[in-house]
């Protein structure tokens, strides 16, 4: 009976990753959502990250999933940023 809990939790981890993953956009894809372009820099980023969230927050009526997929576009480009900068 055990095993079979465990297989279970082993199984629902692997899948909420799987479903993680899926959603994260692309870098292309962040910067459409944001509405920057390739060139733009962090402060560019991070100043089109809260004009957006301010209207996709679930506190503002928005929804999880939106400021989610927003919160990751601004991540995916701030590492990108990082990436390259070394």
């Amino acid at each position: 009976m055990k095993l079979v809990v465990a297989l279970a939790v082993i199984a629902a981890i692997w899948w909420l990753g799987q479903r993680r993953k899926a959603a994260m956009p692309t870098a292309t894809e962040a910067r459409e959502l944001l509405g920057v372009s390739p060139r733009a820099g962090e402060e560019e980023i991070r100043a089109a990250h809260r004009r957006l969230i301010g209207r996709v927050h679930p506190d503002a009526g928005g929804s999880d999933a939106l400021a989610r997929r927003v919160n990751a576009a601004r991540d995916i480009l701030v590492a990108e940023l990082n990436r390259n900068r070394r």
